[in-house]
């Protein structure tokens, strides 16, 4: 515990004023008596409280707080102070939270009411993902006499993981898949009587096939009966998340790599909800991998990977991620790879797309910076405005002449807002297996 006395304001207000008063009598010999006479009370007073403060009792501190928490959004925290013996009357709060996190509450100013027990509650609020640290909680309290304050630095350093927020992405997919909610933008496709999973029998209605029609049961039963099949289920997933240095990219409040990361966690539990394995790579950062399974607890685990992830300076090297999914992920699935298409990509990504196409379903989801869309769209007044115009449009030709040498290899194509990203890779996900291409 680290421990300072230290003159209060109402200390340095009266040195103040006996400094004053002392530089007076060197005019006025005649107030000398007066000036020696503030001096001897003004050292009784500050000597004597000095004494009083050291002598106050030091409180037992604790944090109460959740240690993982959601990015951007308000938790609690509290700090609970517990006297053994008398308590001061007037004491300060302060609490040393992270850098990056947002507060309401602190400092708090107490009044002492006699008891010996104190619960403050404030709230915090993380702007980043990540490992973060809270520091010790200091205290100000004011001695008896209030001409000091003791500053103490009280409790242990206490560390909180920050997540994505996931609950409203899971909301959001819930009413977008089971209840086709328009308002995300998702629907689920649900074909009557095509799949390759068989679902129930069901009486026969009219546009059934011939080759929905169950001869045996028709028979049993004396009337036509339908087979009714459903999208396959088990199928695997692999989410490949670009980390590289293209991700740092912003677009308003969240950069391209907090959406990608969004839509990852949403595609995830989709397709878990709809009974298929998922599982996760990195690329162009930190190794991060995570084998495709169908659990429980897969969405938890793909967290636990991911919270911490940022955006590094390295480049995206794509077919070399490619040869290593290869060695990991050797049944056929569908490969989401999450990123910022450039159009230097052309040759790196395109020799990916064929290796990885050779085994597995390809989807590339592109983020495409909203600036671009900005520029094509505003009126061209002046020649700086004609230049970023040609280089907006020549930027974009460039991408789309990559994305379709991507297409020409079989692979399927996203080149969509930030903001749209997770609707339009779900939406891309439920038709693939509508179609039955995996």
């Amino acid at each position: 515990m680290q421990v300072m006395i230290i003159p209060s304001r109402q200390l340095l207000i009266a040195l103040t004023v006996w400094l004053t008063l002392g530089i007076a009598t060197a005019y006025m010999p005649a107030l000398a008596f007066w000036s020696n006479l503030a001096g001897i009370a003004l050292l009784a007073w500050a000597g004597t409280d000095a004494l009083l403060a050291r002598r106050q009792p030091r409180p037992a501190v604790q944090r109460v707080l959740n240690h993982t928490l959601p990015v951007g959004e308000w938790s609690p925290v509290e700090v609970r102070l517990h006297w053994g013996s008398a308590v001061p009357r007037h004491f300060r709060v302060y609490d040393h939270h992270p850098d990056g996190f947002m507060q309401e509450g602190l400092p708090a100013t107490v009044q002492s009411t006699g008891n010996d027990t104190y619960g403050l509650r404030y709230r915090i609020r993380p702007l980043l993902r990540g490992d973060h640290a809270f520091g010790k909680i200091a205290l100000r309290v004011t001695s008896p006499w209030r001409a000091w304050q003791t500053s103490m630095q009280l409790g242990e350093k206490e560390r909180v993981r920050v997540y994505p927020n996931f609950a409203p992405l899971a909301g959001h997919a819930l009413k977008a898949v089971d209840y086709r909610n328009a308002r995300f933008g998702m629907q689920q496709r649900r074909r009557r009587g095509q799949g390759m999973d068989f679902a129930q029998l069901r009486e026969y209605r009219a546009g059934d096939s011939m080759r929905q029609i169950d001869w045996k049961a028709t028979t049993r039963m004396g009337k036509m009966i339908s087979r009714e099949y459903q999208d396959e289920r088990d199928q695997r997933i692999l989410l490949v998340l670009d980390c590289g240095r293209r991700m740092g990219a912003k677009d308003g409040d969240l950069s391209h790599f907090d959406h990608a990361l969004d839509t990852l966690l949403m595609l995830a539990y989709v397709a878990l909800n709809h009974g298929d394995r998922v599982g996760l790579m990195t690329l162009g950062g930190p190794d991060r991998y995570l084998p495709v399974q169908h659990a429980p607890s897969t969405v938890a685990h793909i967290l636990r990977e991911t919270y911490d992830l940022q955006p590094s300076m390295q480049v995206s090297d794509f077919e070399h991620t490619a040869e290593r999914l290869l060695v990991r992920e050797r049944k056929r699935a569908l490969v989401v790879i999450l990123t910022n298409l450039r159009d230097e990509d052309d040759q790196s990504l395109v020799a990916a797309a064929r290796l990885l196409g050779k085994r597995h379903l390809v989807l590339v989801a592109s983020l495409r910076e909203t600036a671009l869309d900005h520029v094509q769209s505003e009126p061209v007044s002046t020649a700086h405005d004609a230049a970023r115009l040609a280089s907006a449009v020549g930027y974009a030709r460039r991408r789309e002449t990559c994305l379709r040498r991507l297409r020409a290899e079989g692979v399927l194509c996203l080149d969509t807002t930030p903001e749209n990203l997770a609707i339009e890779t779900v939406n891309r996900y439920l038709a693939v297996k509508a179609a039955s291409q995996l």
